[in-house]
């Protein structure tokens, strides 16, 4: 199975979560990201239900807070 996570192919050998997907693909902070699934954001509830399949387009975001001077 193939996926493209943050613009990159990552091979798989079977359909995971995407709880797992963020170990698998060294999530930075998973606590703090944001799943984006083929265009649309997934809750953080969702993230043990939702599987990944072959061809999916997968994005971990992360917004950062900041302020002008």
């Amino acid at each position: 199975m193939n996926l493209t996570v943050n613009g990159k192919n990552l091979s798989l050998d079977k359909s995971i979560n995407l709880k797992e997907l963020l170990v698998v693909a060294k999530a930075e902070q998973p606590d703090y990201v944001t799943v984006e699934l083929n265009g649309e954001f997934v809750d953080h509830k969702g993230f043990e239900t939702t599987f990944v399949k072959d061809g999916d387009k997968v994005e971990f975001l992360y917004f950062m807070r900041g302020g002008a001077r």
